[in-house]
């Protein structure tokens, strides 16, 4: 390779690489798809608002698709990986992103439905991506896999225990598939965004911000750009060597404090993300 082809190779590192991308519509996921789409990689984007979709896409350009589908579809979900690849051709990143936040009440109180509905967006809807992709990961011999986790795959929240057990769940299973894939060049990790300021945030009093900012040692919230960054790292050949990893963007919360609950303020904060 000549060095300016290197040095391209490392300004556009998804240059011939298609990444899918749940969740898209908006937040963390929409911008993931615009940092990749920057780097010259082709998206595929899903979740369920079409129009926002459509709109994304076409800001995009040429490389970007869509496909509306709600993960906890698991017929509909495979269907549409399966149109992406028909589409943009094989899948060299997967970034499973779309989840919800489920209902705050006591574990003693908390409907078996709607823990069984969280399980089913936030966890199954990721296992069974994984499962149908990595076969074809393997396949080709690479391939790089994210989930998308939460403070809560590392800490206890009270009065929210399915959310907390679907995002254990999800670090669990990163860490599962990163041992069975590594041999085979493919690699998987989690990613655990902190205070991030997506749509989630809008209706938020001015209070319950004040209050979220103060628990960060960085003293404010975090942008879906910075956490973005990160996520194309991970899924590009800079991250070549890392695997089975839970790597957090949350201003320093984990390193320093404890993750405590707080009803009135965090409630609106585990609406549904898609």
């Amino acid at each position: 390779m000549t060095d300016r082809a290197s040095a391209s190779s490392r300004w556009m590192p998804f240059s011939d690489r298609h990444v899918v991308i749940t969740g898209a519509s908006s937040g963390i996921g929409r911008a993931t798809a615009q940092c990749i789409s920057a780097q010259a990689g082709r998206v595929t984007l899903l979740a369920r608002r079409a129009e926002r979709l459509e709109a994304l896409a076409a800001s995009l350009g040429e490389g970007a698709a869509w496909h509306a589908v709600d993960v906890s579809d698991s017929e509909a979900l495979i269907v549409a990986i399966d149109r992406a690849v028909a589409v943009n051709g094989p899948i060299d990143g997967l970034f499973l992103n779309a989840g919800t936040g489920g209902t705050f009440a006591p574990v003693e109180s908390y409907p078996d439905s709607d823990f069984m509905h969280v399980m089913q967006v936030n966890l199954l809807s990721a296992f069974r991506a994984i499962a149908h992709v990595l076969p074809m990961m393997k396949e080709r011999g690479k391939g790089a896999i994210l989930v998308i986790g939460s403070l809560a795959s590392e800490r206890g929240m009270a009065n929210n225990a399915a959310y907390v057990a679907s995002k254990h769940g999800l670090l669990g299973l990163a860490r599962a598939v990163a041992l069975e894939a590594a041999p085979f060049g493919v690699r998987c990790n989690c990613i655990v965004p902190g205070f991030i300021e997506t749509e989630m945030f809008d209706a938020l009093p001015d209070e319950a911000m004040s209050q979220l900012a103060s628990r960060i040692p960085q003293g404010r919230t975090g942008r879906a750009e910075e956490l973005a960054g990160v996520a194309a790292f991970l899924l590009s050949d800079a991250a070549s060597h890392v695997t089975g990893q839970s790597l957090a963007v949350d201003g320093g919360v984990l390193g320093t404090l404890s993750v405590q609950a707080n009803a009135p303020s965090l409630a609106r904060l585990t609406r549904r993300r898609s």
